[in-house]
């Protein structure tokens, strides 16, 4: 069997496959009640039928202004929970498991009247504002925000939770030098908001629910951190609790001279330095839909998991192709099986 249709289990996770949904933003939260519609409904439940492992609900935020805009998914209210709740069930009927992306944009909420941040530097680009530095106990009660979202998601029905650590978003501009300037203990140690914010929320899951962790292994712009930095910082992580780490790239700046042509798998080495340097599952992600990339991603051993992103944007079964171009049998609901 090919290596991208063997099954993983990761404490009480068990996946039939080692495809996963990458998050991604829709956009399409039509009363800007941060609660998932009828079109979040079809496209996660599409991949389901399409035959991925394991879906990542995309960026959902803690708190109102914690969106990147007003039309993103939010779990700030137990009202939001029967909306998410009947997405999980109907991917679970298509055999999928599916996780929520849980997040704050910090500086990089465009719609916030006043968007908070770990200091006020602001994101470049016109539509971002210079947010408000966070005092310590705003910050305190944004690691229970964290922690109060991720109970919601468990009541929800989800098989796991991922932290958003990546793209420039809040977790990430905390254990970043580059928009971590505070004085305070949360500027002293740089890991030290990560690691309560995982702490926090794993309080709130089973104990053999695993906690996945997106980071961003690499910042692009001048005086950004690098791939040691970030080693040790998930170092922090792991120890308090991330049971596997989602490894992208870059998001905290415009991207400059660092950072290397996109080109499938340029994202990979970093995801096999941090399992390597941690012992730990890893996630890849960034252009690997190419099937036979994918399939050499866990071959080599390079990660664990492989998250195809625009890819299952321009096809949702994805992983059934995947399989017949490697010469596995797809399962596919009984409904097709005539095609196949």
């Amino acid at each position: 069997m090919a290596h991208l249709f063997e099954p993983f289990q990761l404490k009480g996770l068990d996946l039939k496959n080692r495809i996963v949904m990458a998050p991604m933003c829709q956009y399409s939260v039509t009363a800007k009640d941060g609660k998932p519609n009828d079109w979040h409904f079809t496209h996660y439940t599409s991949r389901a039928v399409g035959g991925t492992g394991l879906i990542l609900m995309e960026m959902t935020d803690v708190h109102p202004d914690g969106r990147i805009t007003d039309y993103d998914l939010g779990l700030w209210s137990d009202d939001q929970i029967p909306a998410f709740a009947r997405i999980i069930d109907a991917v679970h009927g298509y055999g999928s498991k599916i996780g929520i992306q849980i997040a704050h944009a910090g500086r990089k909420a465009e719609d916030a009247a006043q968007p908070v941040a770990p200091s006020p530097i602001r994101f470049e680009g016109s539509q971002y504002k210079t947010p408000r530095e966070m005092t310590t106990d705003e910050v305190k009660r944004m690691v229970e925000l964290f922690a109060d979202a991720a109970k919601r998601a468990v009541a929800a029905g989800v098989d796991t939770v991922e932290l958003h650590g990546a793209h420039g978003y809040l977790i990430h501009q905390f254990h970043s030098p580059s928009t971590n300037r505070r004085s305070d203990e949360y500027g002293q140690d740089l890991a030290r908001f990560g690691v309560e914010v995982v702490q926090a929320v794993k309080s709130q899951l089973p104990s053999q629910m695993p906690l996945l962790m997106r980071v961003s292994a690499v910042e692009y712009v001048d005086g950004g951190y690098g791939l040691e930095h970030m080693i040790e910082i998930c170092r922090e992580y792991q120890r308090a609790g991330v049971d596997m780490f989602h490894v992208s790239s870059g998001g905290e700046g415009r991207p400059g001279a660092r950072k290397p042509g996109n080109y499938p798998g340029y994202q990979v080495p970093f995801a096999r330095a941090i399992k390597e340097a941690l012992h730990i599952p890893v996630i890849a992600v960034g252009m690997l839909e190419d099937f036979h990339v994918a399939e050499s991603v866990v071959g080599n051993c390079d990660a664990d998991l492989v998250a195809i992103a625009r890819g299952m944007l321009r096809d949702p079964y994805w992983a059934i192709h995947a399989a017949q171009a490697l010469g596995v049998t797809p399962e596919v609901p009984k409904q097709y099986t005539r095609a196949f």
